[in-house]
C-alpha cells in the first residue's frame, strides 16, 4: 500500500532545509516542485525500494 513518506531536503537555489513528501508507490520518479522559501523550481529525482528507503536527488532546474 502505498504512503507519504516526509523527507528533508536542502534546496540548489537557497539551501533552506524544507520538507516535501514523497509517494513511495513508484519505484521511481521524477517530478518538479517549487522551494517554500525562495519559490523557484526544484527538480526531484526520487528513488523507493521495496524495503521503504527512499532516496532524493534536488536540482536546480537547469542542471
Amino acid at each position: 500500500m502505498a504512503q507519504l513518506i516526509e523527507q528533508l531536503i536542502g534546496c540548489p537555489y537557497c539551501g533552506e532545509s524544507i520538507s516535501i513528501l514523497i509517494d513511495d508507490s513508484l519505484p521511481e520518479q521524477q517530478y518538479v516542485e517549487d522551494c517554500q522559501v525562495c519559490c523557484r523550481p526544484i527538480v526531484l529525482d526520487v528513488t523507493a525500494d521495496a524495503g521503504g528507503g527512499v532516496a532524493v536527488v534536488a536540482q536546480a532546474e537547469n542542471e
